[in-house]
């Protein structure tokens, strides 16, 4: 079932031309089109389906600083400045509010990894996250139960509304002048004199010098048509909301089991880090080099499966004629089910360590598919060998919380600004330079 999305009001037709064309209309493609059509830049969002109808919709609502891989980090700090102002910004309500996360501790261990995180990446960068102790963390989250040994608190980081805040960005850039397009795929680009020169759309074709991938989990397939190599895998993810709930915590938490963050609405997401579902499919194969030093860090984390959907990449072709339809419009929105098994644990968690939450009701349950890349750390850079295409995915579960950091450095990089952070970390070629990413054991 997938949770009700603020709707976003789409232009009649696409313009002949356009100076960019941003491909997807999650939190990442939304926040870029904002911050070109502030600059005055023509630009054209393309959503082959309704504005974050896949995870930017579907995610906690997490904001944060706090745990991030250092290489991260800058563009954290940037995001949540801008998450700060952008009920301002976008003219209306996001749901975000300075609350504060604590991450819990259930052992020495685990307590010692997040200090290990403090020293190393918050101090380096001046952030307010710290170490709090048992009776602290009880302090921060009244009726708190548990045998928890302390936990990582940042008192600055946030949360807000992943069913508005995406739509409310897209509407403040349509006003900003952009053309927002829904249920209008892109099915692949046009190159003249060796680089950009136009998109094909299932609505016709638009003209345009540059061009924006933010397809989260499809960009793997649009970059496969193109004869690019983007190793990315898709990993399912479940949350549920509850009904207002008095007596739970105001602070977002996580600990062992689950995870939780309060709405506007009084209720609550309610998820679980661990035991989200990865389902073997042919490109688990063709990246395993890639990801096995990921999966060896994760393998008590994250659940494999075999099943129908090894059999439905298969069948997807490599590329397909733009004047016929194309896999994006045949699949408008993905909506997986949400997986029972990691829902009734979260439960089962949050009612142990939060006694209030035994009387919760559930008022939604829902699926959702995070694109991950091998060292957990995004993409948003330009790609070398495609001269005005630019690819900005691979957030791993980040992206809604980073999304507006991400979309001012994309809109830097389009225009040849000074970039608002060094995107070095986010270039697509690590992939090939023989640098070896790797995910960070701190993050």
């Amino acid at each position: 079932m997938a949770p009700r999305v603020d709707a976003v009001e789409s232009d009649p037709a696409p313009p002949p031309r356009s100076s960019v064309v941003v491909i997807g209309g999650g939190i990442i493609g939304c926040s870029t089109a904002l911050f070109l059509a502030l600059r005055g830049v023509p630009v054209v969002l393309c959503e082959k389906g309704e504005i974050a109808g896949e995870q930017s919709s579907r995610n906690w609502g997490w904001c944060r600083k706090m745990g991030r891989d250092v290489r991260e980090v800058p563009l954290s700090i940037e995001a949540l400045r801008l998450w700060s102002e952008m009920n301002t910004l976008v003219e209306a309500e996001t749901g975000f509010r300075q609350c504060g996360i604590v991450y819990l501790c259930k052992t020495k261990q685990e307590l010692e990894r997040r200090e290990a995180w403090v020293e190393q990446v918050g101090r380096t960068y001046q952030l307010d996250s710290r170490i709090v102790t048992r009776a602290e963390a009880v302090a921060l989250l009244p009726g708190l139960n548990g045998d928890w040994a302390g936990g990582l608190y940042t008192a600055s980081d946030g949360r807000a509304e992943a069913q508005k805040a995406a739509p409310a960005i897209a509407s403040a850039a349509r006003r900003a002048g952009a053309t927002v397009l829904t249920k209008c795929a892109v099915r692949g680009v046009e190159r003249q004199a060796g680089r950009i020169a136009g998109v094909v759309t299932e609505r016709g074709r638009i003209a345009c010098e540059s061009v924006v991938l933010a397809g989260g989990v499809w960009s793997r397939l649009f970059c496969r048509s193109l004869g690019l190599r983007l190793p990315q895998l898709q990993v399912r993810s479940s949350v549920m909301r509850t009904y207002p709930l008095d007596g739970g915590p105001e602070i977002s938490c996580s600990g062992f089991g689950f995870g939780v963050r309060k709405r506007l609405d009084g209720g609550y997401n309610v998820a679980s880090w661990s035991g989200n579902v990865h389902d073997i499919v042919p490109d688990t194969l063709r990246f395993f080099a890639d990801f096995l030093p990921a999966a060896r860090m994760e393998r008590d984390t994250l659940r494999l499966r075999l099943g129908p959907a090894f059999m439905e990449e298969w069948r997807q072709p490599r590329q397909w004629s733009l004047d016929a339809e194309s896999p994006f419009e045949r699949t408008r929105v993905l909506d997986p089910p949400p997986y029972e098994p990691i829902l009734r644990q979260a439960k089962d968690s949050i009612v142990a360590a939060f006694p209030a939450f035994r009387e919760m009701r559930v008022a939604e349950r829902w699926g959702g598919v995070i694109d991950v890349t091998p060292d957990a750390v995004p993409i948003v850079f330009a790609v070398d060998d495609e001269p005005g295409f630019f690819i900005a995915t691979g957030f791993t579960g980040h992206g809604f919380g980073i999304g507006p950091g991400a979309g001012r450095l994309m809109a830097d990089l389009v225009t040849g600004a000074r970039p608002v952070v060094d995107p070095t970390p986010f270039r697509f070629s690590r992939f090939s330079d023989g640098s070896r990413p790797r995910p960070s054991p701190l993050a």
